[in-house]
C-alpha cells in the first residue's frame, strides 16, 4: 500500500498528515487567505518535506468545510471526500487508543460526536469555540491573535472575573464546591486586568465545552471524552477539564497532535471505508 494522505481543509487553515503502514507521520499545518490556496500550500509542503512523489501516493482523503471547494482530483491523484464528523470521530478514537468515546471537536465552534468503532454519530454542537475566543478578546481587550490571548491569560486571576459558589452561599454540596464557578463574568472587578479578562474568556469557553461534554457522555453511556481540534492545544484547557472531571466524573483526554485528529481520521477512513463519497 502506498501513502494515504489525509487533509482537513478549513476556511483558511489546512492540516495534512500521511498514513503509511497504519502509522501517522509528519503532520503539517498551513494558513492561507482561502481554502484552495491553503490546501495546495499544505500539499506542496508535505510532499516536498517528506520527499514523496505523486506516484507514491495511493489516495488523498479530504474533509472539512473547505473541501466543498475542491471539485477535482489533486494533481491527478484520486481524491475522496470524507464526512467531517466521521473523520473527527475516527481520528479521536485513533489518537486516544479508545474503542468508544464522546469526541469533542473544538474549532471555530464546538461539535460533539459519539464514536463507537466505525460507527460515528453527530450529537450536536455549540457556537462557543475559537471564534468566540478571538471575537470577545478583540472587543474586550483589543487582542485577536489566539497565541497572544493564551499567553496573556497565564498571568490572569479568575477571582477578579467569575462569581464563585463561595461568593453566594456558605453551604456546599457534592456538585457545588466553594471554588466552582456560579457565573462566568458574574463578578468582574473594576480593577480587572487584560490578563484576568483573557483568562475569564478562556475559562468560560472550556467550561461550556466541558459541561456539554459531560451531558453528551451521560447520554451515550460513556465515561471518557476525547478533546480534539486547534483549541485543544490551549495550555489552560487541561486544568479546566480536570476540575470538571473532579466534579462530574467524566474523564477528558487531550491526545498528542489533537489538532490533527480530523485529518488523521480522514486518512484512516480509507482503510475503514467509512463516511466517504
Amino acid at each position: 500500500m502506498g501513502v494515504i494522505i489525509g487533509i482537513d481543509i478549513g476556511g483558511t487553515n489546512t492540516k495534512i498528515v500521511g498514513l503509511r503502514d497504519g502509522k501517522v507521520f509528519s503532520p503539517v499545518h498551513v494558513r492561507a487567505t482561502d481554502p484552495v490556496s491553503s490546501l495546495y500550500g499544505a500539499f506542496g509542503k508535505f510532499t516536498t518535506d517528506n520527499n514523496i512523489g505523486l506516484s507514491d501516493i495511493e489516495k488523498v482523503m479530504i474533509t472539512g468545510v473547505g473541501s466543498s471547494f475542491i471539485k477535482d482530483d489533486i494533481f491527478g491523484v484520486e481524491t475522496v471526500k470524507v464526512d467531517e464528523f466521521v473523520a473527527c470521530g475516527l481520528g479521536g478514537l485513533f489518537l486516544s487508543g479508545l474503542s468508544k468515546a464522546v469526541i469533542i471537536s473544538m474549532g471555530t465552534g464546538t461539535a460533539f460526536i459519539a464514536a463507537d468503532g466505525g460507527r460515528v454519530r453527530h450529537l450536536g454542537g455549540s457556537g462557543v469555540g475559537g471564534g468566540t475566543l478571538t471575537g470577545l478578546s478583540k472587543k474586550l481587550i483589543g487582542i485577536s491573535h489566539m497565541e497572544d490571548i493564551v499567553d496573556l491569560a497565564k498571568d490572569g486571576d479568575l477571582k477578579m472575573i467569575d462569581l464563585l459558589i463561595s461568593d453566594i452561599t456558605a453551604e456546599s454540596g457534592p456538585t457545588l464546591l466553594p471554588d466552582i464557578t456560579a457565573s462566568n463574568f458574574g463578578k468582574v472587578n473594576d480593577l480587572a486586568t487584560k490578563a484576568d479578562i483573557a483568562l475569564g474568556i478562556i475559562n468560560a469557553i472550556f467550561q461550556t465545552a466541558g459541561m456539554l461534554g459531560v451531558f453528551a457522555a451521560r447520554t451515550t453511556g460513556d465515561t471518557k471524552a476525547v478533546v480534539t481540534g486547534y483549541l485543544a492545544t490551549v495550555p489552560q484547557a487541561k486544568d479546566i477539564f480536570a476540575s470538571i472531571t473532579k466534579l462530574h466524573g467524566t474523564e477528558f483526554i487531550i491526545p498528542d497532535t489533537a489538532e490533527y485528529a480530523t485529518a488523521i481520521g480522514a486518512a484512516i477512513s480509507y482503510i475503514d471505508k467509512a463516511g466517504t463519497n
